[in-house]
């Protein structure tokens, strides 16, 4: 009997076969090796975003409960800071969270940062250049992935840029225990390490806001604590983490999975140079094809039938959405990356109560990098070796991809 397990080398590099495999004889799929109900078409997947009565998102407050926690050492500030995260709350408090949330974090905020982002893809590709002509190596993923998304959730916050290099550091580090990772042995130390660390700098932080308020959204969310419903410090903390990790994980996955293909599939990459119109559309299927979002997580809330299998009480559920943008009962020719498809109704940024707030930057600015990179480097390409990818349930990206300008 087949078992699911991200935790194999090969599978987490290219998951699939496995995931066509589960969706024709075995969507809702129990392994043991992850001690989780796997769930891979895109009717399901799209269910389970939906389902907030028989499915909880605060997979966190179980665990935190759990006497296993106490096992693996203190986790004090996880547990303070994270559970405050929109992402892992249920209604009314997710609804509670999200309309504060929604007031400071508008269009208007978002079209705001056209000029950095355009700034700071100019700047990147000027320093990529200038490596280059240096001899120097070029990894796309630190030298432009990584830094563009950082840099402008950053400017976002009004979290100094100077600060990246730390900031990276304790970001990656809760990284391990938000993706679910499989092999790292110390993640919940480590994780735990940098929510205390992130959580001491961004309470410095806002206590220079409270006091001298500027044209920032950390400000906003600090002046939000004052209004009728008001944030908690704790919850001003927890968002900000939350802001500056999502913000820039996710979009950092995005352009560096969506520029691993276009590389790949040359073909495609050219058909974008030579229409610029097809953008959008290109950046639609970055987020479809190999998605920087693996999966979604829930806590069955009450026991349920699905497909034939009883959920009990307790159990988790990780919902593929890299599987489900794959379906061929969803997309035509599903396993082609197509970069001018359309329609193209992927599930990558979730549905329901809990579509990401962050999409529309996240086009944004993968959008603006990739018209930047078609114009000014189109002879960009990969400079060998196989990618190597995160070791993760919920982020889906590589780690390095060295590269030549021309």
């Amino acid at each position: 009997m087949y078992v699911f397990d991200l935790s194999d080398p090969t599978v987490n590099a290219d998951p699939f076969p496995a995931f066509a495999r589960l969706r024709q004889d075995d969507p809702v799929h129990w392994s043991p090796a992850m001690k989780a109900w796997i769930v891979t078409r895109y009717d399901d997947v799209k269910g389970v975003a939906l389902n907030t009565e028989d499915l909880s998102a605060n997979r966190l407050t179980p665990f935190f409960k759990s006497d296993q926690t106490q096992a693996r050492g203190g986790v004090e500030n996880l547990a303070r800071y994270l559970t405050h995260w929109m992402v892992f709350q249920d209604p009314p408090e997710h609804t509670r969270l999200r309309r504060l949330f929604t007031r400071v974090f508008t269009v208007a905020s978002v079209e705001a940062l056209r000029s950095t982002i355009e700034q700071s893809v100019t700047a990147l590709l000027d320093a990529m250049e200038l490596k280059a002509a240096e001899g120097a190596p070029l990894d796309w993923i630190s030298d432009f992935a990584y830094p563009l998304p950082a840099t402008v959730i950053m400017d976002l916050l009004g979290v100094p840029r100077e600060d990246l290099r730390r900031v990276k550091v304790w970001s990656d580090d809760i990284a391990l225990f938000i993706g679910s990772a499989q092999a790292a042995a110390d993640k919940y130390a480590r994780a735990e390490s940098g929510a205390k660390a992130m959580a001491e700098y961004f309470r410095g932080l806002i206590d220079e806001r409270a006091a001298a308020p500027r044209d920032d959204m950390m400000s906003r969310l600090v002046s939000a604590r004052d209004e009728r419903e008001s944030l908690s410090t704790d919850e001003v903390v927890g968002t900000c983490i939350l802001l500056l990790f999502a913000g820039h994980e996710t979009t950092t996955n995005l352009i560096g999975n969506g520029f691993l293909y276009s590389m790949k599939f040359r073909e495609q990459w050219e058909r974008v140079r030579a229409d610029a119109s097809l953008i959008p559309a290109a950046v639609e299927e970055w987020l479809r094809y190999d998605g920087p979002s693996g999966s979604i997580a829930r806590v069955v809330a009450r026991d349920l039938e699905f497909h034939g299998r009883t959920l009990k009480r307790g159990q988790r559920i990780f919902a593929f959405l890299n599987a489900a943008n794959r379906d061929p009962a969803a997309f035509a020719d599903a396993d082609t990356f197509d970069l001018g498809r359309d329609p193209n109704p992927h599930l990558t940024f979730g549905h329901g109560i809990h579509f990401c707030l962050g999409a529309p930057l996240a086009r944004l600015e993968a959008q603006i990098a990739l018209q930047h990179l078609v114009e000014r480097v189109p002879g960009i390409r990969l400079a060998g070796g196989t990618p190597e990818w995160h070791d993760s349930l919920i982020l889906r990206g590589v780690k390095a991809l060295p590269v030549r300008l021309r």
